[in-house]
């Protein structure tokens, strides 16, 4: 799978997703640091990229604005330690698999798909 790793998020995701065998994408060092968050949402739509994010204004861009995305998983988490937020993303990879094209919050109890 092809994903897009969004400032906002932990970079230490990068590692984890390559090591899993992913093509995978981050702001900043891949696209430049300060890009507005449609224009994150247009590289990842444009690329195919599922954009893993901490931010919730892609929420705003894609239900209010109605930018088209290629899927969002939107870490909705309480907690910096990169053991939960990798076993929450791994949990989100074999579980819905089939609907990375929604936009996915995950926080540490829930994942909620939304079209």
């Amino acid at each position: 799978m092809k994903f897009l790793i969004d400032a906002s998020c932990d970079a230490r995701l990068v590692d984890h997703l390559r090591h899993l065998g992913h093509d995978v994408t981050r702001v900043g060092p891949d696209y430049p640091a300060r890009l507005r968050d449609s224009e994150v949402l247009a590289h990842a739509y444009r690329e195919q990229r599922i954009l893993v994010t901490d931010d919730r204004d892609f929420g705003e861009l894609i239900f209010r604005q109605r930018h088209a995305h290629a899927g969002v998983i939107y870490l909705r988490l309480d907690t910096t330690q990169i053991a939960v937020r990798t076993a929450r993303v791994d949990h989100v990879l074999t579980t819905y698999s089939g609907d990375l094209d929604k936009f996915i919050v995950v926080s540490t109890q829930t994942v909620r798909l939304r079209q």
